[in-house]
């Protein structure tokens, strides 16, 4: 490929930025609302949700490997497969949000989660796999393409987690209106990547499973994701319940959400440019150490302490931003050597990334529950509160502590 060719491809980078948002949009944001929504809509206990939820992810074990197995073998049949994805991840939006369920609504809840995620799977697997071709394409490599594409994942995050707030005073049903948007949002992503789903020039056979397992620093870095990710499944998991029942601040779901996800997305392209120049070990571990200190500071929060959290949510979102784009550049970066398709080895990753918010859901949700907290109750007690700041604060901080250690161990390309 020649120079001009690559600096053309390059100036594509925000198609990938788009569809990351979308599929961010479909990723974290459920799990924030959907849970919170279920169980004061139809009164669904938060201990059931749970269970549904990390039910769900069970099957993911068989299921994202196996759609990785597809993904390196559709070939030209990519942009098809894409397009019946995406029509099947906004048909499920629209079941959960802004459709009355049909049946048992915990059933619905399971139903359509399971079309939603099943679809995200597959064209979050397709998108990931596909960057690592289009990363040996353009100058700065993965890093670059993750700085674009984690930044426009990060603004779809922080849009999905505000909308349904911020329209809320304005329209009956806020959530059908997310939903809405949320498909026009598939359309206009799917038309701006359908040029950019093409094979490789020169056919790179399918990767067996068992190499990439049996890669040291493969396992490693995919351990790692899931020990790393974790954290931020929790405190999104219980980020609503934290402000208003700890912090007594109702009404102020929203504003704090922009903070923390914007923080995240303007972050990124500052992580990216550090990593560059740093390396990526040392700036994702400066970033994790930071975590840590933000969020033992909110284990000092009580009612009314909102200020001091908007600042906390700007500090842990910054490096959530460096999470979310170092993680995936240098796990690319692993696949580009040992298996090139990549379709299988992001198959394990997207697996390793749902299950956190998964298990974050499953056992926090009936601890929180058992502690006697109640959801939208402004009477819970002394011992349910704390449980649910020692849940948002202290949990994350331990987990942090161990992946600091398994990146300090983990034997990593600087460049």
């Amino acid at each position: 490929m020649s120079l001009a060719e690559a600096d053309v491809r390059s100036d594509r980078l925000g198609s990938y930025a788009l569809f990351g948002g979308v599929l961010s949009a479909a990723g974290l944001p459920i799990y924030l609302y959907a849970p919170k929504y279920y169980a004061d809509t139809y009164g669904i206990s938060l201990a059931a949700l749970g269970a549904m939820l990390f039910a769900l992810r069970l099957f993911d074990v068989v299921q994202d490997p196996f759609l990785g197995w597809v993904s390196e073998r559709l070939g030209r049949a990519r942009s098809s497969a894409i397009a019946i994805g995406a029509v099947a991840l906004a048909a499920a939006m629209i079941g959960l949000f802004a459709i009355p369920p049909a049946f048992a609504p915990l059933w619905w809840f399971a139903v359509t989660l399971t079309v939603l995620f099943s679809a995200f799977s597959f064209l979050n697997i397709n998108f990931y796999a596909q960057g690592v071709q289009k990363a040996g394409e353009i100058e700065g490599g993965h890093v670059r393409l993750a700085a674009w594409r984690e930044s426009g994942s990060l603004l779809g995050v922080c849009i999905a987690a505000v909308l349904p707030t911020v329209i809320a005073p304005y329209v009956g049903q806020p959530f059908a209106v997310f939903a809405g948007v949320f498909v026009a949002a598939v359309v206009l992503a799917v038309l701006a990547m359908q040029s950019e789903w093409r094979p490789a020039a020169t056919p790179v056979p399918p990767t067996p499973m068992r190499e990439i397992v049996s890669d040291r620093i493969a396992r490693r870095l995919l351990i790692l994701a899931l020990i790393n990710a974790t954290p931020l499944a929790v405190s999104s998991t219980l980020f609503l319940f934290f402000v208003e029942s700890r912090l007594q601040a109702p009404g102020w779901e929203g504003p704090l959400l922009v903070l923390f996800f914007l923080a995240a997305a303007a972050s990124a392209p500052v992580w990216g440019i550090l990593s560059q120049r740093f390396g990526p070990k040392p700036v994702l571990l400066s970033a994790m150490v930071m975590s840590i200190l933000a969020f033992l500071v909110v284990l000092t929060l009580g009612p009314g302490d909102t200020t001091l959290f908007a600042i906390i949510c700007l500090a842990t979102g910054a490096t959530i931003g460096a999470d979310l784009t170092l993680m995936p550049a240098l796990f690319a970066r692993r696949m580009a050597e040992i298996s090139p398709n990549a379709g299988q080895g992001f198959g394990l990753w997207s697996l390793v990334t749902k299950f956190t918010l998964a298990f974050a859901a499953a056992v926090l949700l009936p601890v929180l529950e058992a502690s006697g907290f109640q959801s939208g109750s402004i009477e819970n007690g002394a011992q349910a509160l704390m449980t649910l700041t020692l849940l948002y604060a202290l949990v994350p901080c331990v987990l942090k502590l161990f992946a600091i250690a398994l990146l300090i161990t983990t034997p990593l390309k600087e460049s």
